[in-house]
């Protein structure tokens, strides 16, 4: 019997299970960022010392910088997530772009919007 060149229509629904709760739960942590860098939930420092006031406004900045990255990140996973389930969709999904060899279902648990087998990550690393 030759390689399977996809995977069979009730896999693409468990792998598709799979990503709608990542993405569920990644939408959820992207507007948790974003409350936090528009200080949408505020405790303010506006009836305290003005020294206070000063370190506290540096940390905010601190803060509203590495949530902002956060929310960057979390908004390109999204993003891939939102291409995992297209590819679903077009039935090419778990094929890898290098090899064109099926993604082992291990690593697309692990990591559902993979568009590499590890062969392929490998050897681009290397």
């Amino acid at each position: 019997m030759a390689d399977k060149t996809r995977y069979t229509d009730q896999e693409l629904a468990e792998f598709k299970d799979i990503i709608l709760k990542k993405l569920e739960k990644a939408q959820q942590d992207y507007e948790l960022l974003k409350s936090a860098i528009t200080h949408s939930e505020s405790n303010d420092t506006e009836d305290t010392s003005p020294t206070f006031k000063v370190l506290e406004e540096g940390a905010t900045t601190l803060s509203r910088e590495e949530a902002g990255k956060l929310a960057q990140r979390q908004l390109k996973f999204i993003q891939h997530l939102k291409a995992a389930l297209i590819r679903i969709e077009n039935k090419t999904y778990g094929v890898c772009r290098v090899t064109g060899k099926l993604i082992s279902k291990e690593r697309l648990r692990a990591v559902p919007h993979a568009t590499l087998s590890i062969e392929a990550k490998q050897q681009q690393q290397g």
